[in-house]
């Protein structure tokens, strides 16, 4: 059996992107799924003195642990300031300190969300930009517009969009 992990780029405790993730997540059959939580990682503000002085955290250690075990991603970012929220820039900053290719060529569906109407797509822009050059094998994307119009009870109410996050989820499956 295949293994995933599904996280968030977010530490809001109510993370609509984790919701996301994780209704993704329940659209692949026969996968083990760990749900990752950003809240469980709190590492220092990225400081090459920091590191220098006290090494890599062994918390961005054990994330990026996480990453090289798996068969596959699924990762929904939240947007801030038109960029990634700082929680998940500085994990990522720390791993890429443990591994220039954080993503370690693992099959991605990369998304993103938010309560306006782009979804989040300037963040989606700037991964699937960023990503390639840190090991990220980005197989398929999908970013959800007005999450609190179009997410209800756990689920994508609008069909159209579900369909086009199932598509996606499809890819990711097929590239397990």
């Amino acid at each position: 059996m295949k293994n995933i992990i599904v996280f968030a780029g977010s530490n809001s405790k109510t993370s609509i992107n984790k919701q996301l993730a994780v209704y993704a997540s329940t659209l692949l059959e026969s996968v083990s799924v760990t749900v990752l939580d950003l809240n469980d990682f709190p590492l220092p503000v990225f400081s090459v003195d920091i590191e220098r002085e006290e090494g890599i955290p062994s918390l961005a250690q054990s994330f990026f642990n996480h990453i090289k075990n798996t068969d596959g991603i699924v990762l929904s970012l939240a947007e801030h300031n038109g960029a990634y929220a700082t929680v998940f820039k500085n994990l990522f900053d720390w791993m890429s300190r443990i591994d220039g290719k954080v993503w370690q060529n693992k099959p991605m569906l990369l998304m993103a969300t938010s309560p306006g109407a782009r979804g989040g797509q300037s963040v989606l822009d700037i991964a699937k930009g960023r990503f390639p050059f840190n090991g990220g094998h980005i197989v398929a994307t999908f970013s959800l517009p007005k999450f609190n119009d179009h997410f209800k009870s756990g689920a994508i109410s609008d069909d159209a969009l579900d369909a086009l996050l199932k598509e996606a989820v499809d890819t990711l499956k097929n590239e397990l």
